[in-house]
């Protein structure tokens, strides 16, 4: 009963967002809130209905009194399905260990994208202005900028484009 009262204040938002899951593990989670709803919503439907059936008023206003003999005859034979609920619970079992896999497996990723921002983040802050850097520094850090310089200045080309258009023309002054 305890575990019932549990799932029923359980709220399945929270839970997502303060595990921070993701992809699979937030489907499967939410597959299974669903179905757990339309199993208590139906159980609540059920238990609202009458069980028992008065043959005797069927008797009274039906002529064919046979059919109402049939069908009592049924209606205390039937014996209700029973289901392994030990088979649902491993079911269940099953899921939230997969459930606890796929959200470590995340936290992992998460924890390693978050120390590579904190690494980036404090390259930022440590970083000096660009206008303190020397030309040598740029290139130490982008290589490729004095491959595309000696390409530049083998061909002829001096200018890079888009500088005039960003810093205006020089060879005026």
């Amino acid at each position: 009963m305890a575990a019932r009262n549990a799932a029923l204040k359980l709220d399945w938002a929270k839970v997502t967002t303060s595990l921070g899951l993701r992809g699979q593990t937030v489907a499967s989670l939410q597959a299974f809130k669903k179905r757990n709803d339309d199993a208590r919503r139906k159980l609540m439907m059920l238990s609202e209905q009458p069980t028992t059936v008065d043959f005797a008023h069927y008797r009274g206003v039906l002529k064919n009194q046979a059919v109402v003999d049939e069908i009592e005859k049924r209606f205390k034979a039937f014996k209700p399905a029973t289901y392994d609920v030990d088979r649902q619970l491993k079911a269940i079992d099953a899921f939230e260990v997969e459930a606890i896999r796929n959200a470590e497996a995340t936290k992992e990723k998460v924890d390693l994208e978050l120390k590579d921002l904190e690494k980036t983040l404090k390259n930022i802050e440590d970083a000096r202005p660009f206008e303190d850097l020397t030309v040598d520094e740029v290139a130490a850090a982008e290589p490729s900028i004095d491959e595309k310089t000696a390409k530049l200045v083998s061909k002829g080309r001096w200018s890079v484009p888009g500088y005039k258009e960003k810093f205006g023309d020089l060879s005026v002054l």
